[in-house]
């Protein structure tokens, strides 16, 4: 029997101060990871267009400020518009049925056709969280993009936002919990995801659960330590792989609008926010190259195995290895600066990137972390394969065998032997739990 071994892998990076400077950092890191055969890659929760973090928008219950409302239009101005409608036309959106601009063939911000490029480009199905905008509503989403489709149908928003998130982001459509069959590297899966505290949601995960997902992607902005046990625990009740990734954030790389008068910010995003599709590839890798100047830093395991922290270093050379040698495969590219999967890997904070900032600034004491991160990799038996990474920027790789699904169900299948359908069922308005063809 064929082995069907797919290796996944979570960045764990934080948001840059516009969508096209984080969607190039997605690029270098997907190139990175294509270096090292990734087939699938997710990125954190709102990693385009930012996790609002510390801002309370100048709300509290019967009261709402002129500079929480600027603030608010800020954060409106960096989200990313995918084209959809506002109520959520999936089947239309996906098939690019919505009617664009005259004279245009776009429909949105062209983020869409970006993702589409550079998986593409890269050979990845690339999973990202993305705070959309569509009309005058955000959305906390999901997007899943492959190399040869494009961006799947199945975007997701946020079904349930937490506590504050609320005043911010809509709450999305239950039927985008509709699992995805998908083809990786040759091998076929059905993906799950779910995002952040939505994975807290016992019926929202049994209604991943029914439709028979494989590998389950859970993006979050949750860094503490009990998250670990939530994916472990999702692991051993779907018998799936977990893949989590958040962002690690100091207090200076959070958005300046947090923390001021909204009228000089909002001007601002009037003023320089480009379109992400706009940019040249030239433009493109020049802002790469700016975000690139830190060393690249490996984390040994006490196994001896390596993690690679920072991604981007010596991805120039390969993205003109790329250019140079036109079709040549990105397996064939040196095998410098590689990540190797480890087994139960105990990371140790990396002291350069603990000790300086995205934006090349000198971290000090008081220049606290405000996500310490956490992301990790989780066995269908629940066992802690990769990570968590605690206060560094990072990429975790696992080679995942998708038959330990199976072999795990042997004793324990939550939708099938152990349900006693006989007595318990689920239903969801809107979503049919038939697991995908």
């Amino acid at each position: 029997m064929m082995p069907r071994t797919i290796r996944l892998a979570t960045a764990q990076s934080p948001s840059l101060s516009t969508v096209t400077e984080t969607l190039a950092a997605l690029r270098t890191t997907a190139l990175t990871a294509a270096r090292s055969d990734v087939a699938l890659i997710l990125f954190p929760e709102a990693y385009l267009g930012h996790y609002p973090r510390q801002c309370t928008f100048g709300s509290s219950i019967g009261s709402r400020t002129a500079m929480g409302r600027e603030q608010y239009l800020s954060y409106y101005h960096g989200a990313v518009d995918l084209g959809d409608t506002q109520a959520g036309d999936v089947e239309a959106w996906a098939r690019r049925q919505l009617p664009t601009p005259e004279g245009s063939d776009v429909r949105g911000d062209g983020t869409r056709e970006e993702l589409e490029r550079v998986a593409a480009e890269t050979g990845l199905v690339i999973v990202s969280g993305v705070v959309e905008r569509a009309g005058s509503s955000l959305f906390c989403s999901i997007v899943c993009v492959d190399p040869i489709k494009g961006m799947l149908p199945n975007k997701r928003r946020k079904v349930m936002p937490t506590g504050t998130e609320r005043l911010v982001w809509a709450q999305g459509d239950p039927a985008t919990l509709k699992a995805m069959r998908v083809t990786v590297k040759g091998v076929e899966v059905t993906i799950g995801m779910a995002v952040c505290w939505e994975n807290f949601m016992p019926l929202l995960r049994y209604a991943l659960y029914k439709q028979g997902v494989d590998i389950w992607l859970a993006p979050t902005a949750d860094a503490r330590d009990g998250w670990q046990a939530l994916m472990r625990t999702i692991a051993m009740e779907g018998r799936a792989w977990v893949v989590s990734s958040n962002q690690v954030v100091r207090q200076s790389q959070l958005p300046s609008w947090v923390f001021q008068s909204g009228e000089t910010e909002g001007k601002r995003h009037q003023e320089h926010i480009p379109d992400p599709h706009s940019i040249s590839d030239e433009t493109s890798h020049q802002l790469q190259r700016s975000q690139s100047r830190r060393k690249s830093s490996i984390l040994r395991t006490e196994e001896g195995h390596e993690i690679c922290i920072g991604m981007e270093e010596n991805v120039a050379d390969f993205e003109q290895a790329i250019a140079e040698t036109d079709d040549q495969a990105i397996e064939d590219q040196p095998e410098s600066n590689q990540i190797f999967p480890a087994h139960k890997a105990k990371v140790k904070p990396d002291p350069y990137l603990t000790n300086s900032t995205r934006y090349g600034t000198k971290a000090t004491e008081e220049d606290a972390f405000v996500c310490r991160g956490g992301s990790l990799i989780v066995s269908p038996m629940g066992d802690v394969v990769q990570g968590p990474l605690w206060e560094a920027e990072g990429l975790l790789i696992w080679d995942a065998d998708m038959d330990d699904c199976v072999r795990g169900k042997l004793d324990f299948d939550a939708v099938g032997h152990y349900a006693r359908g006989d007595a318990f069922e689920l239903r969801v308005r809107g979503l049919d739990l038939v697991p995908p063809p």
